[in-house]
């Protein structure tokens, strides 16, 4: 059977124009600032500087942490963002109520069980999976146990595979999950907050190379 399934690449922590361009031009679908506390949290300022110069059809992301609705939507329309990422504890109906579809986070521990996605069906666009660690909502740049999470997932919904990726494990992420999109922020930095143009390239010719792998099937 051939498949044609493409894995979307998405960087996240962009904090400067300079290193979304760079993401572009590396392959990025989709392009994530976080407007949340973490040491890579962009103002809305900065972040309308950094997306200045992402192409319309590269996809916006505005990663949340339980934010108000109103900052929510206030950097949707200023930002034009395309969809939100939700990293906090934010219910199904928040997620329903957003103003552009919602990626989910869920965080993996040792205890995370599956049926924790189920709420979140027809309240979401896609679901991601990242790494658990305590008094971190994300960008921990440490992977989850991928054999052991990578069988009885929902297929209700998209799946986006984040925590620690690099462009040396991403392939195996995709070899186990079949993700719809890999999300990558410190495996593709120079040093914080600052993208490195070699490793983008690198991750993103990982990503085409366990693609081709899966051609045909």
């Amino acid at each position: 059977m051939v498949t044609t399934q493409r894995t979307r690449i998405k960087i996240c922590g962009i904090t400067t124009a300079t290193d979304a361009a760079m993401a572009v031009e590396a392959g990025a679908d989709a392009l994530g600032v976080v407007l949340a506390p973490s040491s890579r949290e962009v103002t809305l300022e900065d972040a309308e500087k950094a997306l200045a110069v992402v192409p319309p059809l590269v996809a916006r992301i505005g990663v949340f942490v339980d934010a108000d609705p109103g900052f929510v939507a206030d950097a949707v329309a200023r930002l034009g963002l395309t969809g939100v990422q939700f990293h906090g504890d934010e219910t199904p109906e928040r997620c329903a109520s957003a103003p552009v579809p919602v990626i989910k986070a869920f965080k993996v521990g040792t205890t995370f069980a599956s049926t924790a996605f189920e709420p979140f069906r027809g309240a979401v666009a896609a679901i991601l999976l990242d790494t658990y660690v305590s008094q971190r909502s994300g960008g921990t740049g440490e992977t989850f146990d991928w054999q052991t999470h990578s069988a009885a997932l929902p297929g209700w919904a998209p799946l986006i595979i984040a925590g620690g990726l690099s462009p040396t494990n991403v392939a195996e992420a995709i070899r186990l999950f079949r993700p719809f999109a890999v999300d990558v922020s410190s495996g593709v930095e120079e040093r914080l907050r600052h993208k490195d143009r070699l490793k983008l390239n690198a991750f993103a010719a990982a990503v085409r190379a366990a693609d081709e792998e899966d051609l045909y099937v």
